[in-house]
């Protein structure tokens, strides 16, 4: 298999999309296939406006087309809908190509916080783009039962996975001076992330954030005592993680959040609302607290031994998650590109457990 694996979203961008296309990427020669990357580091770009750290692509379908006749691809995988992803549909389709798509993104949630756009137009719009792939990848079952509520189709099972041996239990403490117990978060400071929900909470002891984004400063002067450490990776981020008691995740729009997992690896116990990604990844596990009081959930995440949160994050593993990720796009594949007839494809055909 010789897959163009598509992608809007790169480095220097870090979110859960760039880390599992790049973790996909990694695990491809294990498994007998030899990735083809197309990213913004191909095309010339400009900055998102108000979002500088993402960008545009300026890209054509027949820029794509003559990179295409190069790396002669026998596979395509969709996994932004940004401007490469369209490029790429259009190649697709042009060519009778199948492909498959994923879906990470609650664009129209994000979209609709930012300008008066109402969600029923942009989720038209993504179920239009994902109808023509033969798969549409989701990460959780509440995702894929929520979509196929508004008629996306062809979904198919794709989760995630944790570095076990980066994130883990750690006996230091890189916040000897904070007041304890320490609440952490981590993640893109966007307004769609609702870190100001956990800024705005009355708790004990710190609270402390990872990341950067173009909400920061708001977020910073709305919460003058709370420890903002910016963007970290690796090993400075993991012992971060280890060195917190809770982990609060405010979100209420994410489809997934690795960093619940990265949260779970390194014995942190979650706080967050019972909405989807933490209720498929926390619900029912005893390795966390889901309550639509965040406030509730954070002080009652401090019960919780951190070994039951380790053993949870140890069923997370890259290795499931590219094995799916790579049986997806065979199957769907197999099957070949969506036609507007009768034989087109059906969700149960293609719906995988996982």
């Amino acid at each position: 298999m010789r897959l163009l694996l598509a992608t809007d979203a790169w480095h220097p961008q870090v979110n859960g999309v760039v880390r599992s296309v790049e973790r996909m990427a990694e695990a491809a020669a294990g498994l007998g296939v030899e990735p083809l990357m197309l990213t913004p580091a191909d095309f010339a770009s400009l900055p998102m406006p108000g979002y500088s750290e993402i960008r545009l692509s300026l890209v054509t379908r027949r820029r794509v087309l003559s990179r295409w006749e190069r790396l002669a691809p026998t596979h395509v995988h969709i996994a932004t809908e940004g401007p490469i992803g369209h490029a790429v549909r259009a190649a697709c389709l042009s060519r009778g190509q199948a492909f498959t798509t994923s879906y990470h993104t609650r664009f129209p949630e994000y979209l609709a916080a930012r300008a008066p756009v109402p969600e029923a137009w942009s989720y038209a719009w993504l179920r239009r783009f994902h109808a023509a792939a033969s798969g549409t990848m989701v990460s959780t079952p509440s995702l894929e039962r929520e979509l196929a509520g508004r008629g996306f189709t062809n979904l198919m099972r794709w989760t995630r996975g944790v570095d076990t041996d980066l994130f883990r239990p750690r006996d230091e403490n890189v916040f000897p001076d904070l007041p304890r117990p320490i609440f952490l978060s981590v993640g893109r400071l966007a307004v769609e992330k609702n870190l100001a929900a956990f800024l705005a909470l009355d708790l004990p002891g710190s609270k402390v954030v990872v990341g950067d984004g173009p909400d920061r400063a708001r977020l910073q002067a709305l919460a003058p005592d709370a420890h903002f450490l910016g963007a970290l990776t690796g090993e400075a981020l993991a012992r971060v993680y280890a060195s917190a008691d809770a982990f609060v995740f405010p979100s209420l729009t994410d489809t997934f959040g690795i960093v619940l997992l990265e949260a779970l690896a390194s014995g942190l116990p979650v706080a967050a609302f019972p909405v989807t990604g933490p209720l498929d990844v926390i619900g029912g596990t005893g390795a966390g607290a889901l309550d639509g009081d965040l406030r509730a959930a954070a002080l009652a995440a401090l019960t919780i031994p951190r070994a039951r949160c380790r053993a949870e994050a140890l069923r997370y593993t890259w290795a499931e998650s590219a094995r799916q990720f790579y049986d997806n796009i065979a199957t769907a594949h197999a099957v070949g590109p969506v036609r507007r007839s009768a034989g087109r494809p059906s969700a149960a055909a293609l719906a995988r457990p996982g």
